[in-house]
């Protein structure tokens, strides 16, 4: 058995509520209101997924860890790579399974961001594509969270935000990638973070949308000046909040589709991360 605070640690559970924003946008935006029941599924087997995602990365990655991060669970000695193998591949299967209770369109998203997860832990070290494979994983969450919802319909909205959310991490996934380094090296991948400000709408703001819109560019541009301008530069510190940052997208999304109030559940998921990755790291 693996204790719960090592678990936390292999499965970055801080980082949890971005996945509910992005759950919460990707049904949102479909247009139609999901069922209680279907939208406490598509959290659980979603957040498993992510769960089962990060153990993986952690259990394949255990060498590398070894050299450049030996304080993380499996090259500390605190749990073995069998037993994160196993809870994560057992983790994704039932992840899979809940999608597959919502039907064929949903269960066949989720294979892909299975998938997805899978490409990812295996071959992202040293690989130009990663960033793109971790934005699908983003995206993935959207696309699947309005099919279960929809039933199988993709609404432009849907794509749109998908498409943004897979910028955002692109750039977010790029920075991520330098953390052991102290120095990013280019500044143009990190411009998907800006991604989502192309979904403004063109008429008058509302004042939901502009609370968020002010709440994205202040975090946003504070992680990129730590990363970036800093005297002393904190990307692991900037990753960590970009990944916050999320759940700040979302929010903007849907104020920007005039949906003030899955916009504040996408504000209190940025809360929580910003809060549980003070007791959790979420890099």
């Amino acid at each position: 058995m693996i204790n719960w605070r090592v678990a936390s640690r292999l499965g970055r559970i801080s980082n949890l509520p971005t996945v509910w924003s992005n759950v919460a946008a990707g049904a949102a935006l479909s247009g139609q209101l999901p069922p209680p029941a279907t939208l406490l599924l598509l959290l659980l087997a979603l957040s498993l997924i992510y769960t089962a995602g990060m153990f993986l990365n952690d259990a394949f990655d255990r060498r590398i860890d070894a050299v450049e991060r030996p304080e993380r669970p499996i090259p500390s000695g605190q749990v073995s790579p069998l037993a994160v193998f196993a809870s994560g591949f057992a983790m994704l299967g039932a992840g899979i399974s809940l999608l597959a209770c919502m039907g064929r369109a949903s269960l066949i998203a989720g294979l892909l961001l299975a998938g997805c997860v899978l490409l990812y832990d295996l071959h992202h070290k040293r690989n130009a594509f990663s960033p793109l494979i971790m934005g699908l994983c983003r995206a993935l969450v959207y696309i699947t969270s309005a099919l279960a919802v929809t039933g199988g319909r993709l609404p432009p909205p849907v794509w749109l935000g998908a498409s943004v959310l897979l910028a955002y991490l692109i750039g977010l996934t790029y920075a991520a990638k330098h953390e052991n380094q102290g120095r990013i090296q280019r500044l143009l991948p990190l411009l998907g973070l800006a991604a989502p400000l192309l979904c403004l709408p063109l008429g008058p703001p509302s004042w939901p949308l502009l609370i968020c819109l002010g709440l994205f560019l202040l975090w946003v541009g504070r992680c990129v000046w730590l990363a970036m301008f800093r005297r002393q530069r904190d990307i692991r510190t900037a990753v960590g909040g970009l990944i916050a940052g999320i759940s700040l997208s979302d929010a903007l999304l849907m104020a920007a589709h005039d949906m003030p109030s899955w916009a504040l559940a996408g504000a209190l998921a940025f809360l929580l991360t910003t809060q549980f990755q003070q007791r959790i790291a979420g890099t």
